[in-house]
């Protein structure tokens, strides 16, 4: 049986690219075999039923075609004659199918040039593939990379194996990028292009400070500590509420670090976004109250069905309470998912004191009180005229 030496020099590049691209030795032969088969289908008189066997260790490779043994060849595609059949193999009979070279000649030469133009294309979708596989089950996770470029507003990160694409609408307001800036992101989805895989990664997803407090916080990646909620507005101010497992451990303290430097070095990444760490509690009250932080609550009241609750505070917290533009009264509502109205202490009591009014003592009518006071001026005036 004649076989072939494939071009060693080809093997070493495909073994070099294998390991540099990280793509299966397997793939690229898988390929080679097909870019094999279609060279040779161009040749003349091709058998349509040739396949190629390739010995992968040895590189060694043969276009091989299923023939029938019979007396009289009607189709020399499909059949063989017994005599040549028999210098394959004496024991062959009619009937038989033989495996037949039909390898034509100087087809390493025409092989190999095709083999170059194709595998490299090839390569490039293997390594798409393993590419978006890669990124694919990171989505919602976060990333470190390195500004390489920034056209029309968008920046594009790089990422080592792959680009991402960090777009306006997902960068932070009060933030600046430059190119060969380190930056971590958050995987909001990664897409099949036809260029490969697409990355979206954003700077103000809530899912970026869950992944960084995971990151510096060992007892929330241990599961000891949970991060229950997340409420942010990026560049301005964020709110986490949180809770712990264990009754040793205060979770507030843990996200916060040994001389507040866990929660500092989650600000620096975030350029000085305001960050309050709040304790999570099963009652909405309590919780409610927390998250309102830095402010005092003297007393909150839920209504369960509306999803609703007031909040009374001390006179001079009420600016506290509401925040700038509101802010620190939504960063609470958002963090605990309830609707929650703000009063101050002599805002309250003025109420309370207005629904203390009996309700059938109602107000006398304007025009009765007219008439009240015009009675006795009429009086007075009639008595003067008598005297006259």
């Amino acid at each position: 049986m004649e076989v072939i030496n494939v071009n060693k020099e080809l093997l070493n590049a495909i073994a070099y690219l294998a390991k540099e691209k990280g793509v299966s030795p397997d793939v690229i032969c898988d390929s080679l075999e097909a870019v094999l088969i279609t060279a040779y289908k161009k040749e003349p008189d091709a058998n349509p039923t040739a396949e190629v066997e390739l010995n992968r260790s040895t590189g060694d490779y043969a276009i091989k075609a299923a023939k029938t043994v019979v007396d009289e060849v009607e189709d020399p595609h499909t059949e063989i004659a017994l005599d040549k059949a028999r210098l394959i193999d004496v024991n062959y009979e009619v009937g038989d199918v033989v495996n037949v070279d039909v390898t034509p000649d100087n087809f390493g030469r025409i092989a190999a040039q095709a083999a170059k133009q194709v595998m490299i294309q090839r390569l490039r979708e293997a390594e798409r593939n393993i590419v978006y596989d890669e990124f694919s089950d990171r989505t919602d996770d976060i990333i470190t990379g390195i500004i390489q470029r920034i056209e029309n507003r968008n920046v594009y990160v790089d990422l080592g194996k792959a680009e991402a694409i960090l777009p306006a609408s997902e960068q932070i307001p009060t933030e600046t990028y430059s190119v060969g800036q380190r930056i971590k992101c958050y995987v909001v989805e990664v897409r099949k292009t036809t260029k490969g895989a697409q990355i979206l990664v954003s700077r103000t997803h809530p899912g970026l400070l869950k992944r960084l407090f995971e990151l510096e916080v060992p007892e929330i990646y241990e599961g000891v500590v949970e991060l229950k909620s997340v409420a942010r507005e990026p560049g301005r101010r964020s709110k986490i509420a949180v809770y712990s497992r264990d009754a040793n451990v205060d979770s507030v303290g843990a996200c916060v670090g040994p001389k507040g430097s866990r929660v500092q070095n989650i600000v620096s990444e975030l350029q000085n976004e305001k960050i309050d760490i709040v304790k999570w509690d099963e009652d909405p009250a309590v919780y409610i109250a927390n998250a309102l932080s830095p402010a005092q609550v003297i007393s909150v009241t839920v209504d369960e069905d509306e999803k609703s609750s007031s909040v009374v505070v001390p006179d001079y917290q009420l600016s506290l309470a509401i925040g700038k533009a509101g802010q620190n009264a939504r960063l609470a509502a958002k963090l605990t998912n309830w609707k929650i109205d703000i009063k101050s202490e002599s805002q309250a009591a003025e109420l309370a004191a207005q629904a203390e009014v009996p309700q059938d003592s109602e107000p006398a009518d304007d025009l009765d009180i007219l008439s009240d006071l015009a009675m006795p001026a009429a009086e007075e005036g009639a008595a003067d005229t008598e005297g006259e």
